[in-house]
């Protein structure tokens, strides 16, 4: 069961321990940065390199405990490994912001099916396979906890040469509605973040010169978002304000899909 707690709209999340896949730069360090700055012990985990120094950058500037840890999330061994580590270093986990991200753009009729397979290895099943490390380990504690994905725009719209990307978002969709339907008896919240094009290291990969201005003459906000947008949405739903809500895709996209 999910637990009703009175909503005071302070959206804390003091004590708790949060691990971020995909910490280490864009979207997934934009959330850890906010996370601390309301007063979680924070976890950076991601593919690069440079997770300690993240992790101390921000346990500099907003004064929480972290720590960083590498994480492949193609390789099981990996982030059993990670969730020992969390383990090891903080006793519990309360909050997964899950978000490792590829994405390589072809035509559907051009993309070799090798590269359709990475999409899904990383994006849904590497996503799946965190999610159920640490839900097993929520269920373990028996306190709930939330979890929250990245999903996309692209999971529920077309968009040209996005075949494995929109693929393996779109499956991703899938497997949040059913671990929120299996998980809510442990009281533990699963939700999807679904955001507009980025201004991020990928966002500007995927969308440049003309491209990239179409598009933002489609969205009616007119701009791709940023990254503490999409934080903000991914920190309401790892607060208890958001008790009531699970199995969602938030859409954050400027108005793009409303037409």
């Amino acid at each position: 069961m999910i637990q009703y707690e009175k909503v005071n709209g302070d959206f804390s999340l003091e004590g708790k321990v949060a691990v971020v896949v995909g910490g280490a730069g864009g979207i997934g360090e934009a959330t850890a940065r906010m996370y601390a700055r309301k007063g979680a012990k924070v976890v950076i985990a991601d593919c690069k390199d440079n997770c300690p120094e993240v992790a101390a950058d921000i346990a500099r500037e907003y004064g929480v405990q972290t720590t960083g840890i590498k994480c492949d999330v193609t390789s099981q061994e990996s982030v059993d490994t990670m969730i020992t580590g969390v383990l090891e270093t903080f006793g519990e986990i309360n909050v997964l912001a899950c978000m490792p991200g590829f994405v390589d753009l072809y035509r559907a009729t051009d993309i070799e099916i090798s590269n359709v397979e990475k999409h899904i290895a990383i994006n849904a099943v590497g996503v799946f396979r965190v999610c159920q490390a640490v839900a097993n380990q929520m269920i373990r504690q028996g306190k709930g906890g939330k979890i929250v994905c990245i999903t996309s725009q692209a999971d529920f719209i077309a968009i040209n040469k996005h075949v494995g990307y929109t693929m393996s978002k779109a499956a991703l969709v899938g497997m949040i509605k059913v671990c929120a339907l299996e998980w809510a008896e442990y009281g533990i919240n699963v939700n999807g973040v679904a955001p507009t094009v980025v201004n991020t290291y990928m966002g500007e990969r995927a969308w440049q010169g003309k491209v990239k201005t179409d598009m933002i003459e489609k969205i009616p906000a007119h701009r791709f978002a940023e990254t503490d947008e999409i934080a903000a949405a991914v920190l309401f739903l790892s607060c208890s304000e958001s008790n009531m809500i699970t199995g969602e895709d938030l859409v954050v996209d400027g108005g793009f899909t409303i037409y």
